[in-house]
């Protein structure tokens, strides 16, 4: 307690650490949550198919012969819609009612219905407007090959937000953002600053076992990241109206293994390092990676391969499911399991790994 004493005391009576704790953290929720925007690749989607009718299959070709979309599943039951969605391994799921095609031959208004995810706003509306032009197109062609002027209709039902607020998607991710940044420039910086002021020596003469040197370095961590992480999420919700759906305390379990993950690798990097620019310098080369592998800018799944296995390692991949299902899906502690362990996993290897570079640059 001492030692977390000490380490408040150095940043509190630094007014440039109170300015950078405080400040950019603010302003670059008000930039990114106004600014951030995103583009798309291939476009993962589900077909639930009740009219065997020849309309149907012609509309349903054109989606399976264009390069900006993939068939990943044909549903034969309406349950399984959900399921699909949920699991984040469908974007959209088209549906045509058994009366399609009939409709269409009739010359009556034939409707079909695009369910898509809403929790990527931006992605969710670049999807719907390539599948109205396709819908277009086909209903052009129709209507010129079949002497008829009504056209198939397009329902778009977007999920977890409807009303497609870009917002909604940007400022959860930028809470999990913010908070790796600043908690890794505190802790990247802790050691480092000990051994560039001359201190570390002292430290090493303390009755302090090195278990708890590195206890005192990290609870500090720990304790700014939950004050700056509700603060950011406070901001979040009054400030950008973002719902807050979700179990409180499933996030903020994601967000205590989350700091214990980040916290980590901060003081492997903070070990390692002699001077504070080389803790500053590690704590970049890991931050810039980390964050776009997160999924906050794009979709892991549309990355390549290798580089998905990659994010595996990377503790902010897993937060960010947590922020935007408890903000935008309504997430229990039930729900993230899959996301917890890893982070708790990655926690304690490097805690570990830290604390045995420690030990070596001590001796």
């Amino acid at each position: 307690m001492a030692l977390v004493k000490k380490e408040f005391l150095a940043l509190v009576k630094d007014r440039k650490s109170r300015t950078v704790l405080v400040a950019p953290p603010l302003i670059q929720l008000i930039i990114f949550g106004y600014a951030a925007t995103y583009d798309l690749n291939r476009i993962p989607y589900a077909v639930y198919n009740e009219d065997p009718g020849i309309a149907s299959r012609e509309l349903l070709s054109r989606f399976e012969g264009s390069e900006t979309f993939r068939l990943v599943e044909n549903i034969q039951r309406e349950e399984q819609i959900a399921t699909f969605i949920d699991a984040k391994e469908a974007l959209v799921v088209l549906r045509l009612g058994p009366s399609f095609s009939r409709d269409l031959l009739l010359g009556e208004p034939a409707e079909m219905q695009l369910i898509v995810d809403g929790r990527n706003s931006n992605t969710a509306a670049i999807v719907s407007g390539y599948v109205q032009d396709i819908v277009m197109r086909f209903s052009d062609r129709w209507m010129e090959t079949h002497d008829s002027s009504t056209p198939a209709r397009l329902n778009i039902r977007a999920w977890y937000n409807s009303n497609l607020e870009s917002q909604w998607f940007i400022v959860p991710g930028i809470v999990g953002l913010l908070t790796l940044v600043i908690t890794m420039l505190v802790t990247a910086l802790s050691v480092a600053r000990e051994r560039e002021a001359g201190t570390f020596d002292q430290l090493l003469v303390t009755p302090f076992r090195p278990v708890e040197i590195l206890l005192g370095k990290a609870l500090p961590g720990v304790i700014i990241g939950f004050i700056e992480a509700t603060l950011i999420i406070g901001v979040a919700v009054s400030w950008f109206q973002v719902p807050l759906r979700g179990s409180l305390p499933a996030l903020y379990l994601g967000l205590f293994l989350f700091l214990l993950s980040s916290i980590g690798v901060g003081l492997m990097i903070s070990s390692m390092a002699v001077t504070q620019q080389q803790g500053l310098l590690g704590a970049f080369l890991f931050l810039v990676p980390a964050i776009i592998l997160s999924g906050f800018a794009t979709p892991i799944a549309n990355m390549p391969e290798p580089v998905q296995i990659l994010t595996l390692v990377n503790p902010l991949r897993y937060f960010m499911v947590i922020l935007r299902g408890v903000f935008l899906e309504g997430g229990s502690m039930a729900l993230f399991w899959p996301q917890y362990w890893p982070m708790a996993l990655i926690g304690v290897i490097t805690l570990a790994l830290a604390g045995t570079l420690f030990r070596r640059r001590m001796y």
